[in-house]
């Protein structure tokens, strides 16, 4: 084979396989992140996490089935194509009570609620349920070839609605709405931009909706600003209006706070100096603030010593 046809045939045999590699690594890439790595490792330590230390009343889950259970929802799937039924298994394997009182709702302050819940000593929102814990922040879809699972991109709820996280996080919203009883909390952002009783929002289309009327006793509802943040809704205005309406035509009573003090003293443990977090000078108001910030005080410092 002289020189020429030699060249040309490996040219070409790197073309074949240069297409091949494409064809084999390549799912279509999106605008999201790619799978968590070490998503296995992940999800079934924060499991066995969640059972032993955090939660062990409910010790008894089987933190390698629930992997399974995840797995088997979306890997080797178009990730579009995802549906938050695929998750009823995950579920079932991942369900447990939410204690009566202690659910907690909430929209634009996740951070806050899991500081003021935690990890369900005060209250348990869903990421503080093993439902929610052991994906909190993670990301993952799945691809029709090679490993079944893409660690590249996967899509974007506006490229395509039923992608696996957002699915997952639905038929969770809805699960947990529906264990919720007793009195309902409810931590919206009363900075938020968009309101803080956002339409197309979980609260507003999967939790709301699903609240078992002869279970719940009354609901209440926190509007927080944000510390150094604009005052652009409140209780009787706005989106917590429409949310008021909403719940008064449901038959459901209800109580509405603005920047409920003790949240709001946990806000400011971040901004001490802040004109927002200074304590006023007249005794009669100095107490009941002390009751409530020393208390917290106490439990931020014990937390420094064991783990700072």
């Amino acid at each position: 084979m002289n020189s020429c046809c030699s060249g040309l045939f490996v040219s070409i045999f790197l073309s074949l396989m240069s297409a091949t590699q494409v064809q084999a690594l390549g799912s279509k890439q999106w605008n999201g992140e790619g799978t968590s790595l070490n998503l296995e490792s992940i999800v079934t330590g924060r499991c066995y996490d969640y059972i032993q230390t955090v939660n062990p009343t409910v010790r008894n889950k089987n933190c390698s089935a629930i992997w399974e259970a995840l797995k088997q929802a979306f890997v080797y799937k178009d990730p579009c194509s995802v549906l938050p039924s695929d998750y009823e298994l995950l579920i079932n394997l991942t369900l447990h009570e939410i204690p009566p009182n202690k659910s907690l709702f909430w929209e634009n302050n996740k951070h806050l609620v899991h500081k003021y819940a935690n990890k369900g000593l005060h209250y348990m929102p869903l990421g503080d349920s093993l439902t929610g814990w052991i994906v909190d922040n993670l990301n993952w879809c799945g691809k029709p070839n090679g490993s079944g699972i893409d660690y590249i991109s996967c899509p974007t709820t506006e490229e395509c609605e039923h992608n696996p996280v957002e699915s997952f996080w639905r038929i969770a919203s809805v699960t947990y709405a529906k264990q919720s009883s007793g009195v309902i909390h409810t931590m919206l952002n009363g900075s938020a931009l968009g309101g803080a009783f956002p339409n197309n929002s979980f609260f507003a289309d999967y939790e709301l909706p699903n609240f078992q009327k002869d279970c719940v006793s009354h609901f209440e509802i926190w509007v927080m600003d944000d510390i150094e943040g604009a005052d652009l809704d409140s209780c009787g205005r706005g989106s917590i209006k429409v949310l008021e309406d909403i719940l008064s035509s449901k038959g459901y009573s209800y109580t509405c706070i603005d920047n409920y003090t003790p949240v709001r003293i946990l806000q400011c443990v971040d901004f001490p100096s802040h004109p927002e977090c200074a304590i006023p000078s007249d005794s009669s108001i100095i107490k009941p603030w002390m009751t409530l910030f020393l208390p917290l005080l106490i439990t931020i410092n014990h937390g420094q010593m064991c783990f700072g």
